[in-house]
C-alpha cells in the first residue's frame, strides 16, 4: 500500500439516474419500433440526483461507517467505490484491490459448488490459485459450511450463502473490504464473529467500508464515520459526531413524513394517523400503538401493518408484523388497527415508531410516525447498582432458580 496515498479518494463524486429514458444500447430497429408504439414518449425522462459533489479521503487501516436515512445514497456510494456502478461525474482513486459483499451471494454462480465459488471469487479479485489455496481452510472454517462444500450454492439457505460470501470477502487478500448491511442475515453468533473479523482486517492495515442502518453496529466496529443526507456528505469524522447528526435528523424527518405525498410507497393505501397510548411509560407498562387507515373502495386486496420500534440511535428493537398474528385488513372499510406490546420491557429513553402498510408491495412507509419516552425507573423487585443492567438493549423478564 502506498505510504503517502489514502486507501480511497473521492473528488466531486456525483451520481444521477435517468428515469424513464429509453435504453441507449438499443439497436436502431428496436428504437424505431419503440418510437412507432409510443411516439409521445420520445425523449421523456426525468433525473434523480442520488449523490452530489462528494469529496473525501479514507485512510489505510480505518474502519469507516457510512450512515444515513433510507434514500440518502449509502448503497449507491458503496457501489461506485467498488466499481459496480460508474459515477456520473467526479472521480475515485483506489490504492488497492477491493473485496466487496454488497448483496447476499454477490459474485456467486448458483450452479457451482461452494468450493468452486471460492476459487471463482478469488480469481475475479485477481488472485492466483496459490494465494486462494493459502486461505482456503480459513474461509471454510469461518463459514461453517464444510459439509456442503461440494453442493451447488443454489441449494444453500440465505444464512449459508451469506456466511460463505462474507468468509470469502473477509479472508481473501484485498486491501479494501466493502460491506453493505448483509450481516443482518446471519444469526447473532455469526454477526459477532463477523464484527471481530472486520476489526482484525482493519488492524492488519487494510481498510473497511461498512454501510449500516444500525448505528450500534457502527459504534462497535468503526473508527470513523460518514453521514449522508439526501445525497450530500453532511459529516465525515469521528463516529459519535456522525451519530449525533443522525439522531438529530429524526425530528426534521418526522415532520416531513407527516405529509403522505412525501412518503415512500406506492400510495394506493396510506395511513392517516398514528398514535401512542401515552407520551411516557414505565419500563414494564404495556405500550399501545393505533394506526388509522381510511377506506379505499377502489382496492380489493387485503393489506397488513408492520410497526417497528426504534431506539434513539435508530436501531430497530422490535418488529411487530400483523401477518404473524393473522392480521390482514379489508381496504374497503375504515380500520383503526391497535397494537399492544407487553414485552420485553424497554429501557429508559426515547423511542420512535415506523409504520408500514403493505400488500403485494409497500403501500405506505411512514418513518417517525410517532414517539414516546420511557421513564428512568428500575422495573425489577430488588435494588442494584447500574452495572447490574447497563448492558443489553432491553430489560429481559427472567427468573433464577436453584435446584
Amino acid at each position: 500500500m502506498p505510504p503517502n496515498q489514502p486507501a480511497v479518494r473521492a473528488v466531486g463524486l456525483g451520481k444521477t439516474f435517468q428515469i424513464g429514458r429509453t435504453d441507449s444500447r438499443a439497436t436502431a430497429v428496436e428504437a424505431a419500433l419503440r418510437f412507432v408504439r409510443n411516439p409521445s414518449r420520445r425523449g421523456a425522462a426525468s433525473e434523480l440526483r442520488v449523490l452530489d459533489d462528494l469529496t473525501f479521503d479514507i485512510e489505510w487501516g480505518s474502519a469507516t461507517g457510512i450512515i444515513g436515512r433510507n434514500g440518502a445514497g449509502k448503497s449507491t456510494l458503496l457501489k461506485i467505490l467498488t466499481r459496480v456502478s460508474p459515477p456520473t461525474d467526479g472521480r475515485i482513486e483506489l490504492a488497492g484491490r477491493v473485496g466487496s459483499l454488497l448483496e447476499v451471494g454477490t459474485g456467486f454462480h448458483p450452479e457451482l459448488t461452494g468450493r468452486e465459488n471460492i476459487f471463482l471469487n478469488g480469481s475475479l479479485l485477481g488472485m492466483t490459485r496459490k494465494e486462494i489455496r493459502a486461505r482456503f481452510d480459513e474461509i471454510v472454517d469461518f463459514s461453517g459450511v464444510e459439509k456442503f462444500l461440494e453442493t451447488p450454492v443454489k441449494r444453500y439457505s440465505s444464512g449459508m450463502y451469506v456466511r460463505l460470501a462474507f468468509a470469502v470477502a473477509a479472508h481473501l487478500e484485498t486491501e479494501i473490504l466493502a460491506i453493505d448491511e448483509v450481516l443482518a442475515v446471519g444469526d447473532a453468533d455469526f454477526q459477532a464473529k463477523s464484527l471481530r473479523r472486520m476489526r482484525e482486517v482493519a488492524k492488519e492495515g487494510r481498510t473497511v467500508l461498512f454501510v449500516s442502518h444500525q448505528p450500534q453496529t457502527v459504534l462497535s466496529l468503526c473508527t470513523s464515520a460518514m453521514f449522508l443526507d439526501r445525497g450530500q456528505l453532511a459529516y465525515h469524522g469521528d463516529v459519535e459526531g456522525a451519530l449525533d447528526l443522525y439522531r438529530r435528523s429524526y425530528e426534521k424527518f418526522a415532520v416531513e413524513q407527516s405529509d403522505p405525498s412525501a412518503r415512500p410507497g406506492s400510495g394506493e393505501i396510506r395511513a392517516a394517523e398514528v398514535q401512542v397510548g401515552a407520551d411516557q411509560y414505565e419500563p414494564e407498562d404495556e405500550k399501545v400503538v393505533t394506526v388509522h387507515v381510511p377506506p379505499h373502495p377502489a382496492e380489493s386486496a387485503p393489506y397488513y401493518v408492520s410497526c417497528h420500534v426504534n431506539d434513539v440511535n435508530g436501531t430497530v428493537l422490535l418488529q411487530c408484523d400483523s401477518r404473524l398474528v393473522g392480521g390482514w385488513y379489508d381496504p374497503t372499510t375504515d380500520n383503526t388497527v391497535e397494537l399492544r406490546i407487553t414485552s420485553p420491557w424497554l429501557k429508559p429513553g426515547r423511542y420512535t415508531i415506523d409504520v408500514f402498510v403493505c400488500g403485494r408491495v409497500v403501500l405506505d412507509s411512514w418513518e417517525g410516525a410517532a414517539a414516546f419516552e420511557v421513564y428512568p425507573h428500575n422495573p425489577y423487585p430488588e435494588f442494584a447498582t447500574d452495572d447490574a443492567f447497563e448492558s443489553g438493549l432491553v430489560f429481559p423478564r427472567f427468573q433464577y432458580k436453584v435446584s
